[in-house]
């Protein structure tokens, strides 16, 4: 069994190599976004990650925030969402409900007032259904402060939305006209 710290130890490594820099460790990410299974446990086991099939896949399975996905057939890998290297994840657009929520901390609050939320180096501004997911997300940087997005007002104004697998939502960037604090 892996202990909750190599959990999540572990998943940071995958999180690394599957979304910002498949290099490190040598493997390749296809347009899709996905690695070889096999591949992939070789080469964390060559940079010195013990790792096999069971530990991949219990990080999979336990990850609260769903950041993995296999392929159908289980020989493939990839990371829902947040990459930073060039991938095509192929999300259909979908309308949004009425607000969503954006995490973050109090000193960015200024600028992404003045100049909306960018995606920057990510595909994707990330966005949840609900505050609790905004609060935590804000929390990994200091004191949290939640923003209320107006959804459905961008998508009816011709804003496009994706969800992805573990029901993040994505969108190009959030004008500050679509925004306000929650208190």
């Amino acid at each position: 069994m892996i202990s909750d710290k190599e959990n999540t130890r572990l998943s940071k490594t995958l999180s690394y190599v599957l979304r910002h820099n498949p290099a490190d460790i040598g493997i390749i990410l296809d347009e899709n976004g996905w690695t070889d299974v096999s591949t992939l446990l070789t080469k964390l086991t060559e940079k010195g990650d013990e790792i096999d099939i069971n530990m991949l896949q219990h990080i999979v399975t336990s990850n609260a925030k769903q950041r993995f996905a296999f392929s159908k057939d289980g020989q493939k890998i990839r990371a829902n969402q947040g990459h930073s290297v060039e991938v095509q994840l192929d999300y259909a657009a979908k309308q949004p409900p009425e607000f969503l929520y954006h995490g973050t901390v109090e000193r960015f609050i200024e600028p992404i007032l003045k100049e909306g939320l960018q995606k920057m180096d990510r595909h994707h501004v990330h966005l949840s259904a609900e505050t609790e997911t905004a609060v935590k997300v804000g929390q990994r940087r200091g004191k949290p402060v939640v923003l209320k997005i107006a959804a459905a007002e961008m998508y009816a104004q011709g804003y496009a939305f994706y969800i992805s697998n573990n029901n993040v939502w994505l969108t190009d960037a959030v004008p500050p006209q679509f925004i306000s604090t929650l208190q």
